[in-house]
């Protein structure tokens, strides 16, 4: 691991921590050198910094690959191969050995996923299918990323309490978007066992504002 890459997961989890501190004992314990950080950024209803402002700066120039606005917003239109989908129901389903699908955060809402060109829709795969999600963070100061968790979606820091149903099946945060792109990774995970699962965002607080949707793992009938 190189340096600059564990110096952001070390400075993302210090910040957490402080976070934690701060909702958890109702005071605050000051992060040396994150003044900067916390000093911009989306406001939370009660008046807090959304910790995910301060995870999207210190991941902002984290390496790996990137896409373009208008790429992300192809792909967050884009129907997956193979896929039925149902706009009513904001479902769909996917049939194969193996399946893959875009996931984009904050592409069109603050708190969502786009999926097949709809907000946080169901997603049902076959038992036993290699799924690849391919997620894109398109927030301009806020991180995200996507986890498929058998956990409860609305605990307020669910990258505590949400980990992966099955290895691979988490991507626990992206930075924000800068002029270099958008950052984006793929999750790769074989759905093992039939159930009902969510797949969410890991950021403190963002899944119990919204940002999840149902996961189903079924045997074909």
């Amino acid at each position: 691991m190189s340096v600059k890459i564990l110096v952001v997961l070390l400075t993302a989890t210090v910040l957490l921590v402080g976070v934690a501190l701060t909702i958890g004992g109702g005071s605050s314990i000051p992060m040396p050198g994150t003044t900067g950080l916390w000093g911009h950024g989306r406001m939370m209803g009660d008046g807090r910094r959304d910790p995910g402002t301060a995870m999207g700066a210190a991941l902002a120039d984290a390496p790996g690959p990137r896409v373009s606005a208008a790429q992300a917003t192809e792909l967050a239109q884009q129907i997956p191969a193979g896929a039925s989908v149902d706009r009513t129901a904001r479902q769909v389903t996917l049939s194969g050995s193996a399946v893959s699908f875009a996931a984009v955060a904050s592409q069109s809402s603050m708190y969502s996923f786009q999926i097949a060109g709809m907000t946080n829709p169901s997603v049902t795969v076959p038992t036993g299918a290699r799924v690849s999600i391919q997620v894109i963070n398109a927030d301009d100061d806020m991180a995200h990323g996507v986890v498929v968790t058998m956990a409860h979606p609305t605990s307020w820091m669910p990258m505590m309490a949400a980990g992966p149903a099955f290895p691979g099946a988490g991507l626990f945060a992206l930075g924000e978007s800068t002029s270099a792109g958008l950052h984006t990774a793929t999750i790769t995970f074989t759905a093992g066992t039939p159930g009902r699962y969510t797949y969410l965002c890991a950021v403190a607080d963002h899944a119990r504002r919204g940002m999840l949707g149902s996961f189903t793992i079924q045997d074909h009938g």
